[in-house]
């Protein structure tokens, strides 16, 4: 067994931690920042914890009315031309609490009178001492230098915040019911490695990887997995954006995976579906929306995932679980080893 494997399968046990263990915490911080009043937000992140933070910023607002920005680290390490956060809250994302870039954007939001906020896996990180309040994963250790539980339990810390600031029952009924998803995802392994196994997937130099919405961020994270897990120069779209001039790159044979739960934004992505079809594009479809699952293709698959009782703005936790066996299981059909890429380390320091 890879430990990329038994990380994946420690997700439902993961999030069971970091919803119960910060669950006093996070009604502290909800209380705090309504006190503090912050007139924006702005999210610190890189890797993996970057698409996180692109999910905090369609759940945050959407269910706290904020406005939420992503920062630009250069303009506090390089150019030393920090924007006004004064009345802002500052969030830092890490796994390891530790690269430089992260841990000064937290240091210089403090100073100018931010409320300032850590989400990592090592509450005696540098990042953690940076922020006033530090806000642990809980995920235990992570050994693959691939991200998989501190990705999902920082979707769902930033998902409790959600829930609390806008006050949602809808949200917190559904954060509750979330292991059990992933644990229901977890059963389409079988699938997946022989999807992986077929040449058309494991012989691919490219892949695309598309989501709308809440789950664009997921497309994101799926696309980076195939990146740094299996070698495949996966691109990510929105499937908007993707009849911006990108929509060019469909050919016949490309691999697609279109992720999405039922909602809004599942029409656009069928309509998607369809033209891809047309260009002779090979489709696995990931989410609960059977009509949008109906478009796989035959050399493709359909992965369903359990979404009942969980909200569309929950999905991405459960529905990225697929794409990271995916990514596991085209490693491993293509002779790599997942839990040591070429040229990565599972602590990255940029500045």
């Amino acid at each position: 067994m890879t430990l990329m494997r038994e990380e994946i399968f420690d997700q439902p046990a993961a999030l069971e931690r970091a919803w119960k263990q910060n669950r006093i915490l996070v009604r502290e911080v909800a209380r705090k920042l309504t006190s503090f009043k912050p007139e924006l937000v702005m999210i610190a992140a890189r890797g993996s914890s970057d698409n996180a933070a692109i999910y905090a910023r369609y759940i945050f607002e959407a269910y706290a009315s904020l406005p939420v920005s992503l920062a630009a680290p250069s303009l506090f390490t390089l150019y030393r031309r920090p924007p006004n956060l004064k009345r802002a809250w500052v969030i830092g994302i890490s796994q390891s609490g530790t690269s430089p870039d992260i841990v000064e954007v937290i240091s210089e939001s403090a100073a100018q009178g931010a409320f300032t906020l850590a989400i990592t896996n090592d509450p005696e990180s540098a990042l953690a001492h940076a922020a006033s309040i530090v806000m642990p994963l809980h995920a235990g250790s992570e050994k693959s230098v691939a991200a998989t539980k501190t990705y999902t339990n920082e979707l769902m810390l930033m998902a409790m915040l959600a829930a609390e600031l806008g006050d949602d029952n809808g949200l917190r009924v559904g954060l509750e019911r979330l292991p059990e998803a992933i644990s229901s995802a977890l059963k389409l392994e079988d699938k997946i490695t022989k999807i992986a196994q077929q040449p058309i997937y494991h012989e691919a130099k490219d892949y695309l990887v598309l989501g709308r919405g809440y789950n664009f961020p997921t497309a994101l994270e799926i696309a980076l997995k195939l990146k740094e897990s299996a070698y495949i120069f996966a691109e990510p779209y929105s499937s908007a954006d993707f009849l911006h001039g990108p929509f060019a790159l469909a050919q016949k044979s490309l691999p697609a995976l279109l992720v999405g739960a039922s909602g809004p934004a599942v029409p656009g992505l069928l309509d998607l579906a369809r033209k891809l079809i047309e260009r002779g594009v090979e489709i696995t479809a990931v989410g609960d929306d059977q009509t949008l699952l109906r478009t796989a293709t035959p050399n493709g698959a359909a992965l369903p995932v359990n979404l009942q009782g969980i909200p569309e703005a929950l999905s991405p936790i459960p529905c990225v679980v697929p794409g990271q066996l995916l990514a596991l299981h085209l490693a491993l059909a293509r002779n790599l080893d997942p839990d040591k890429p070429r040229g990565l380390n599972k602590v990255t320091q940029t500045y």
